[in-house]
């Protein structure tokens, strides 16, 4: 398998190649350049492996300049149970007849990246032997709050690279942001962006796609990569978790082979649904998308008009993991359902970069709505689907895994549709946990604490542990001080490497 630009600047690179650049010198995105089939008996056998034996299955088809050793040797080192605190790893939670959830939050940081930052890290080093790498990578990241966190996790103290970690410094999480100001590691750095999230992932792009940046870098003896989703080597190990989920419906007998199921994702830069997206091409037997918005819902209108507009009004939300208005994955996407058209998407693209949006042809749309439906909830929307699935179900939900199910009962609703469904639980609810307790116990049971007093609360009152990940964090010594406008971000990369 082979990997090319979605802006038609680069093809037929090998996925080691893929995953060191992270992203297309043109700008673009790496693609597979052809497609992966399963048979329904291939997607079966999966059931009867682990979850570590169910990654190694699906990667080696993307990832096939690995040998099988060494993909085995990554997943192995990625997904223990010391690290996941389960033998699943991404466990699936029958919360009624129809509705299965995903928990994907299990690792160290608690939140779903840490499914592909946990393997993102071993991947790349062999990827840097294999292409014969010598200069130092600089792994450069954009974060709306979890990416954060898994990527200085995932990468730190691992030899050959450096991570920059630049986030919203007022959007995120005060947990959020304790995980990565306190971060260990001699090679980790975390700046805060005073801006919102489309401002650091845009300051970062333009810092991969600077021409004069990366040459003083080379002399230096340093090369950029990604840790977002926009590398494949983060977004193709999410791939695993569809496929596992399905085969657990399968082994619990919820579900017959071959039966399909909707999946529903809390999403804001497209990547995890994106995910369940190829895991439907290889052939899971996958009926509807169901793409979950919050308030800044432009994924919700791209999908149910056509035109994507990001000149809109940003809002801070709740589930400021999806406070996002560039979705950077819809490229992908896009490439796909126009059938590796670079031209049309450099159109897009540049339309989205000067004009602020664009509208995709008919074909495109049409092809769209077979395959996703979109909704959106809003703030209070939120809050009340965490206490109906606590009253209802004795189950405590983040406020992401909150958007998916009220998008699931908003798509239930408008299309009677009663298909099995798994819904992707992206955080613990102990990372959102002001909201959390607030929506289940009301403003009493906040009033005058602070969100690592919460923890303990939240806690208490439902009977569930406080993640290892999360416990002292309010403790630590906080390492990382520094702020920035996103004009400057270039500048504190040039500071923290010495250039």
């Amino acid at each position: 398998m082979f990997y090319e630009s979605t802006r038609g600047g680069l093809k037929s690179i090998s996925s080691a190649e893929a995953i060191k650049r992270g992203i297309a010198p043109d700008g673009g995105l790496f693609v597979p350049d052809g497609e992966i089939k399963l048979s329904l008996d291939e997607i079966g056998e999966l059931a009867h492996m682990n979850y570590r034996q169910r990654a190694a299955a699906i990667l080696k088809y993307y990832l096939s300049d690995y040998s099988d050793q060494e993909i085995e040797e990554c997943v192995n080192s990625a997904y223990t149970f010391e690290k996941f605190g389960c033998e699943e790893i991404a466990p699936i939670n029958k919360l009624t007849d129809n509705i299965h959830v995903l928990e994907l939050w299990h690792g160290p940081t608690c939140a779903f990246k840490d499914m592909a930052l946990q393997i993102l890290p071993h991947l790349l080093v062999r990827a840097m032997k294999k292409t014969g790498e010598t200069h130092e990578l600089v792994i450069l990241v954009a974060t709306s709050g979890d990416t954060g966190k898994a990527a200085l996790e995932g990468f730190r103290d691992v030899d050959g690279t450096r991570i920059i970690v630049f986030y919203p410094s007022d959007g995120v999480s005060e947990v959020q942001k304790m995980q990565m100001i306190t971060q260990e590691g001699k090679n980790v750095n975390s700046i805060g962006v005073i801006g919102n999230f489309d401002d650091a992932q845009s300051g970062v792009k333009a810092i991969f796609t600077n021409e004069q940046l990366i040459d003083i870098m080379e002399n230096s003896g340093y090369k950029f990569s990604s840790a977002n989703s926009i590398n494949w080597g983060r977004l193709v190990p999410q791939v695993v978790y569809y496929f596992s989920a399905y085969v657990d419906m399968l082994k619990n007998k919820e579900i017959n082979l071959g039966d399909k199921v909707n999946i529903v994702v809390p999403t804001g830069n497209f990547g995890n649904i994106l995910a369940a997206y190829y895991a439907k091409t290889m052939g899971l037997p996958v009926n509807k998308l169901i793409c979950a918005s919050n308030d800044n819902n432009v994924l919700t209108d791209f999908i149910n008009t056509g035109f994507y507009n990001r000149k809109r009004e940003f809002k801070r939300t709740i589930s400021p993991s999806m406070d996002i208005l560039i979705s950077s994955n819809l490229e992908r996407l896009l490439y796909e359902l126009t059938g590796h058209d670079s031209a049309i998407i450099n159109i897009w693209m540049n339309m989205l970069k000067n004009d602020g949006g664009y509208t995709v042809d008919a074909n495109t749309m049409n092809k769209i709505s077979e395959i996703f439906w979109a909704g959106y909830s809003t703030e209070q929307e939120t809050l009340e689907t965490i206490k109906s699935v606590y009253n209802d179900y004795g189950y405590v939900v983040d406020t992401h895994t909150a958007v998916g199910i009220d998008v699931y009962d908003k798509y239930v609703i408008s299309t009677g549709d009663l298909t099995k469904t798994i819904i992707a639980s992206t955080a613990s609810p102990f990372k959102f946990n002001e909201s959390v307790v607030r929506a289940i116990f009301g403003e009493e049971g906040v009033a005058g604490k602070n969100e690592f007093e919460l923890l303990e609360i939240l806690s208490e009152k439902c009977g569930i542990p406080v993640p290892k990940g999360l416990q002292g964090l309010d403790k630590k010594e906080i390492r990382h001080k520094t702020v920035c406008k996103k004009e400057e971000m270039e500048k504190e990369v040039r500071k923290v490497l010495g250039i």
